[in-house]
């Protein structure tokens, strides 16, 4: 972990409500169907946490205690007496159902138009310039899984050297390369390369890397993908807090989405109990401040692949994390549990589910059972932090009063 202490002495968070906000992003967990999901061509009926809990089963007993069954309805998961946090859920104002969207919206960014989309490959004019600078072919350009397309076309690509480009339903512009063909610096500055062709129409909200080992017919990705999104516009969450002078630390993949602006310490982690651990090690060294997580497996591993089994059994072993994160939290922290999209395995497609997402908000000297509602935008959690800090973003809602 970077070092983070020195910098305390430059925070100025004397007039702060919760001298720490810890902001875990479970990715993915969404829990139903927003109104116009089918207008993101998304199946009928999918509902993440819903589905899983009704086909499944999820034995969610510290978040139920939380709230998460007053949120909604969900089978099995009965609804707190008294619950031990506050809760809700938030509508994603932003046209769109995808990671970029849902972080930036959490930050007070609201998109006026999608990123753009290319569900049937990229022009040729993007792929000419793409092949010109960096050199070598590429392979697929179209929309597959990356699983699925490195299995394919990974011999080719290993004999040729030449690139596998694909996209998702996402705005995303994805290059996968064997770690023994083409080593990682390189793959890293041909995805810095794609950024720089990827601007103005053709701006797709991430590049990125998608390395992978292995021999034909048993191809497996590594843990060393990269993410290269487009800069946020100025004025958000992470902006103001650094002008304030507060300590943002984040782990997993926010360092990425926010291209590391306003953030002084962080952590890439590779899977949601490597998260998990690094959120424990950065509340015993952070003091004050801003403790931002994603946790991706839900998303990444399960989620994509229509793995119900997988995404229950994750969501269990972070219902079994939290005594310990509980613990480790002090009287002056609030904690904050949400979502940035759908992703549910239940239904056909493997893509992002367009769905509202959970709030659960908690702490030792928080008030407890505060129903929240439906929240408009998840601006209103990014709100809630900044008001917690003595500083505002463009859009949102507070609930700081609700909470206290």
């Amino acid at each position: 972990m970077l070092p983070v202490r020195s910098f305390h002495s430059r925070v100025l968070q004397s007039n702060s409500v919760f001298q720490r906000v810890i902001w875990i992003v479970l990715d993915s967990v969404g829990i139903g169907a927003m109104p116009d999901a089918a207008a993101f061509h998304d199946p009928p009926g999918a509902d993440t946490l819903g589905n899983i809990a009704r086909l499944r089963g999820l034995a969610l007993p510290n978040l139920a205690r939380l709230g998460l069954g007053n949120i909604k309805p969900l089978a099995g998961i009965a609804p707190a007496a008294c619950p031990q946090g506050a809760y809700g859920r938030c509508t994603l104002a932003s046209p769109g159902k995808d990671t970029t969207t849902g972080h930036w919206e959490m930050a007070g960014i609201h998109l006026d138009r999608p990123f753009p989309l290319y569900p049937h490959g990229f022009p040729r004019e993007v792929i000419d310039e793409f092949e010109g600078r960096t050199g070598r072919r590429a392979l697929g350009n179209r929309a597959a899984s990356g699983t699925d397309i490195i299995q394919e076309l990974g011999a080719e690509h290993m004999r040729t050297g030449s690139l596998i480009v694909y996209t998702s339903a996402d705005s995303v512009f994805q290059v996968a390369a064997h770690e023994e063909v083409i080593p990682l610096w390189e793959q890293y500055k041909i995805c810095e390369t794609a950024r720089e062709i990827l601007r103005g129409p053709h701006e797709v909200g991430r590049v990125i890397a998608r390395p992978f080992v292995g021999k034909p017919g048993a191809f497996t990705r590594t843990t060393n993908r990269h993410d290269y999104a487009v800069p946020p516009p100025r004025g958000m969450l992470l902006d103001k807090l650094e002008e304030r002078g507060v300590l943002v630390e984040a782990v997993g993949k926010i360092f990425d989405i926010f291209l590391g602006r306003g953030i002084r310490g962080y952590e890439r982690t590779r899977s949601n109990a490597e998260g998990m651990a690094k959120t424990l090690e950065a509340l015993a060294a952070v003091d004050s401040g801003l403790i931002f997580v994603n946790l991706v497996d839900f998303d990444q591993l399960y989620g994509h692949r229509n793995d119900v089994e997988g995404y229950g059994a994750a969501l269990e072993r972070f219902d079994a994390w939290l005594p310990d994160f509980e613990r480790a939290l002090r009287p002056d922290d609030l904690a904050i549990f949400t979502a940035d999209h759908g992703c549910d395995p239940t239904v056909p497609g493997t893509d992002h589910t367009r769905e509202y997402v959970p709030l659960l908000a908690f702490g030792p000297n928080m008030r407890h059972g505060a129903a929240l509602g439906l929240r408009a935008s998840l601006s209103d959690i990014g709100q809630t932090v900044a008001a917690n800090f003595d500083v505002s973003i463009p859009n949102g809602e507070s609930f700081l009063r609700q909470i206290l």
